[in-house]
């Protein structure tokens, strides 16, 4: 499905949670981010499940005016955006490339942990490129521990590209020295191994970064 084309998604989603199903839920059935159902089903009735035994949480006010700006925010941004067109939207995956994108010759290489980032990218690629589908590569960085089939499912549902077109996944082994949170998917590769897509990519983004594209 295109980046643009949520509007089935956001059905679904609204659908699930009027089921009772939580936001994790959702996003895992729909191989989205947490943040994207929890826009989508603002409104939808939801009652938590209660917990069995434990003491009642209340929330600190200062907690709640930062979920209310946050939530205002969203919903200005959503406004301020609203729906790209063919340029912004390529402005927009060439900057996110920028950052986000191997540099080396030759090589589309995006990674992300985010499936937002990682959806968005694939539309982009296959909206502007001519791309043969049966040279897109995947890959999972999974530490060792989580559920490397689940991952990858979740991943070639983000990504439209089968199971058979994954490579070998990395299995991180935890150093609690350096971080506890590890995502629950892991962090997702898409590889397209073409120099003349690369080339123009990287062009792309010196014309986007020349001091002739920046509003004087």
């Amino acid at each position: 499905m295109g980046y643009r084309g949520k509007v089935e998604q956001q059905e679904q989603a609204r659908a699930l949670r009027a089921q009772n199903l939580t936001l994790a839920e959702i996003a895992f059935r729909l191989a989205v981010s947490k943040s994207s159902v929890s826009l989508w089903v603002r409104g939808v009735p939801f009652t938590p499940s209660r917990r069995r035994s434990g003491p009642k949480r209340t929330t600190h006010p200062a907690h709640t005016a930062k979920l209310r700006q946050i939530e205002e925010l969203d919903r200005l941004g959503i406004q301020r955006i609203g729906t790209l067109s063919d340029d912004a939207f390529l402005a927009a995956g060439v900057a996110l490339y920028a950052g986000e994108g191997s540099k080396r010759d030759g090589q589309v290489r995006f990674a992300n942990t985010d499936p937002t980032m990682i959806a968005f990218f694939c539309s982009w690629l296959r909206h502007f490129f001519t791309i043969q589908e049966s040279r897109l590569r995947g890959r999972v960085y999974l530490h060792q521990g989580l559920d490397l089939d689940a991952a990858e499912e979740f991943w070639s549902r983000v990504m439209g590209i089968p199971r058979t077109q994954f490579g070998a996944p990395y299995r991180a082994v935890a150093d609690p020295s350096i971080r506890t949170a590890k995502h629950e998917f892991g962090c997702a590769y898409v590889n397209y191994s073409c120099s003349t897509t690369h080339r123009t990519i990287m062009g792309l983004i010196r014309a986007l970064l020349s001091s002739d594209a920046i509003p004087g």
